[in-house]
Protein backbone atom coordinates (compact mmCIF):
# COMPACT_ATOMS: atom_id res chain seq x y z
CA UNK A 1 0.00 0.00 0.00
CA UNK A 2 1.17 3.41 -1.00
CA UNK A 3 1.55 5.98 1.82
CA UNK A 4 -1.21 8.03 0.13
CA UNK A 5 -3.47 5.16 -0.28
CA UNK A 6 -6.30 6.00 2.23
CA UNK A 7 -8.35 2.54 3.41
CA UNK A 8 -11.54 2.50 3.85
CA UNK A 9 -13.02 2.48 7.00
CA UNK A 10 -16.39 2.39 6.87
CA UNK A 11 -18.17 -0.45 8.28
CA UNK A 12 -21.36 -2.16 5.97
CA UNK A 13 -24.60 -1.61 8.05
CA UNK A 14 -26.12 -4.92 8.58
CA UNK A 15 -30.00 -5.65 8.72
CA UNK A 16 -29.06 -5.69 12.75
CA UNK A 17 -27.77 -2.62 12.90
CA UNK A 18 -31.33 -1.46 10.75
CA UNK A 19 -33.26 -3.15 13.04
CA UNK A 20 -31.88 -1.31 15.97
CA UNK A 21 -31.71 2.26 14.20
CA UNK A 22 -35.56 1.64 13.42
CA UNK A 23 -36.29 0.45 17.57
CA UNK A 24 -34.78 3.83 18.71
CA UNK A 25 -36.62 6.02 16.17
CA UNK A 26 -40.03 4.44 17.68
CA UNK A 27 -38.73 5.20 21.46
CA UNK A 28 -37.71 9.09 20.06
CA UNK A 29 -40.66 9.87 17.55
CA UNK A 30 -43.16 7.67 18.11
CA UNK A 31 -44.88 4.79 16.96
CA UNK A 32 -48.26 4.44 14.34
CA UNK A 33 -51.10 1.55 13.63
CA UNK A 34 -52.71 1.54 10.35
CA UNK A 35 -49.71 3.24 7.73
CA UNK A 36 -46.27 4.33 7.74
CA UNK A 37 -46.76 7.38 8.71
CA UNK A 38 -49.43 9.69 10.06
CA UNK A 39 -50.98 11.12 7.08
CA UNK A 40 -51.98 14.85 9.04
CA UNK A 41 -48.90 15.61 9.18
CA UNK A 42 -45.45 17.05 7.48
CA UNK A 43 -43.36 16.31 10.69
CA UNK A 44 -39.75 14.76 9.02
CA UNK A 45 -39.77 12.71 12.09
CA UNK A 46 -43.13 11.46 12.81
CA UNK A 47 -44.56 8.60 14.64
CA UNK A 48 -43.84 5.34 12.50
CA UNK A 49 -45.09 1.93 12.39
CA UNK A 50 -42.42 -1.06 12.54
CA UNK A 51 -41.74 -0.92 8.71
CA UNK A 52 -41.64 2.67 8.34
CA UNK A 53 -39.20 3.09 11.24
CA UNK A 54 -37.31 0.41 9.27
CA UNK A 55 -37.43 2.75 6.13
CA UNK A 56 -36.51 5.92 8.04
CA UNK A 57 -33.48 3.86 9.45
CA UNK A 58 -32.49 3.15 5.88
CA UNK A 59 -32.52 6.15 4.50
CA UNK A 60 -32.90 8.89 7.08
CA UNK A 61 -36.36 10.28 5.64
CA UNK A 62 -39.95 9.10 5.24
CA UNK A 63 -40.12 6.20 2.68
CA UNK A 64 -43.85 5.86 1.81
CA UNK A 65 -43.18 3.11 -0.96
CA UNK A 66 -40.45 0.88 -0.76
CA UNK A 67 -40.21 -0.03 -4.86
CA UNK A 68 -40.01 3.83 -4.80
CA UNK A 69 -36.57 4.16 -3.41
CA UNK A 70 -32.95 3.53 -5.38
CA UNK A 71 -31.97 -0.15 -6.20
CA UNK A 72 -29.41 -0.54 -3.73
CA UNK A 73 -31.22 1.33 -0.36
CA UNK A 74 -34.45 -1.20 -1.77
CA UNK A 75 -32.37 -4.20 -1.90
CA UNK A 76 -31.41 -2.87 1.88
CA UNK A 77 -34.87 -2.25 3.11
CA UNK A 78 -36.16 -5.43 1.53
CA UNK A 79 -33.74 -7.65 3.09
CA UNK A 80 -34.32 -5.46 6.56
CA UNK A 81 -38.16 -6.36 6.20
CA UNK A 82 -37.61 -9.51 5.86
CA UNK A 83 -35.30 -10.54 8.82
CA UNK A 84 -38.41 -9.21 10.85
CA UNK A 85 -40.95 -11.10 9.09
CA UNK A 86 -38.40 -14.07 9.36
CA UNK A 87 -38.56 -13.13 13.47
CA UNK A 88 -41.87 -12.78 13.72
CA UNK A 89 -42.32 -15.98 11.60
CA UNK A 90 -40.71 -18.03 14.43
CA UNK A 91 -41.54 -16.34 17.82
CA UNK A 92 -44.76 -14.28 16.74
CA UNK A 93 -47.09 -15.89 13.82
CA UNK A 94 -50.24 -14.71 12.63
CA UNK A 95 -51.78 -17.60 10.91
CA UNK A 96 -54.66 -16.55 8.53
CA UNK A 97 -56.97 -19.48 7.82
CA UNK A 98 -60.25 -19.49 5.18
CA UNK A 99 -63.34 -20.97 6.10
CA UNK A 100 -62.22 -23.83 4.53
CA UNK A 101 -59.28 -24.61 7.01
CA UNK A 102 -56.88 -23.28 4.30
CA UNK A 103 -54.08 -21.59 5.39
CA UNK A 104 -53.93 -18.19 3.54
CA UNK A 105 -50.69 -16.77 4.51
CA UNK A 106 -47.44 -18.64 4.70
CA UNK A 107 -45.10 -15.39 6.34
CA UNK A 108 -46.72 -13.20 8.96
CA UNK A 109 -47.32 -9.91 7.65
CA UNK A 110 -45.21 -7.33 9.68
CA UNK A 111 -47.93 -5.37 8.32
CA UNK A 112 -50.66 -6.93 10.04
CA UNK A 113 -48.55 -7.60 13.14
CA UNK A 114 -47.77 -3.92 14.01
CA UNK A 115 -51.95 -3.36 13.20
CA UNK A 116 -53.36 -5.75 15.69
CA UNK A 117 -55.45 -3.73 17.87
CA UNK A 118 -53.99 -5.41 20.81
CA UNK A 119 -50.29 -4.64 19.99
CA UNK A 120 -48.39 -1.89 22.24
CA UNK A 121 -45.40 -0.02 20.82
CA UNK A 122 -43.15 -1.86 23.24
CA UNK A 123 -43.75 -4.86 21.36
CA UNK A 124 -42.55 -3.98 17.92
CA UNK A 125 -39.85 -2.29 19.85
CA UNK A 126 -38.63 -5.55 21.43
CA UNK A 127 -39.52 -7.57 18.25
CA UNK A 128 -37.15 -5.23 16.31
CA UNK A 129 -34.60 -5.54 18.57
CA UNK A 130 -35.04 -9.18 19.52
CA UNK A 131 -35.19 -10.21 15.23
CA UNK A 132 -31.58 -7.73 15.56
CA UNK A 133 -30.42 -10.10 18.18
CA UNK A 134 -31.31 -12.88 16.13
CA UNK A 135 -29.54 -12.11 13.21
CA UNK A 136 -26.88 -11.39 14.84
CA UNK A 137 -26.42 -14.45 16.45
CA UNK A 138 -26.80 -16.30 13.20
CA UNK A 139 -24.61 -14.47 11.20
CA UNK A 140 -21.66 -13.06 13.84
CA UNK A 141 -18.88 -14.93 15.87
CA UNK A 142 -16.94 -12.97 17.82
CA UNK A 143 -17.52 -9.82 15.67
CA UNK A 144 -17.37 -11.23 11.94
CA UNK A 145 -19.07 -13.37 9.70
CA UNK A 146 -19.64 -16.92 9.64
Amino acid sequence: MKATHNPTTAASVTPADLLRMAALYLRRHGWHQGTYYPHYTDNPTPPACAVGAIGMACTGHRVEHFYGLDPDTQVVFRQTVGVLTDYLDDHAPVLHIDEDGHLLDEHTSPYSWNDDPARTAEQVITALQAAADEWDRLHNQEGGNR
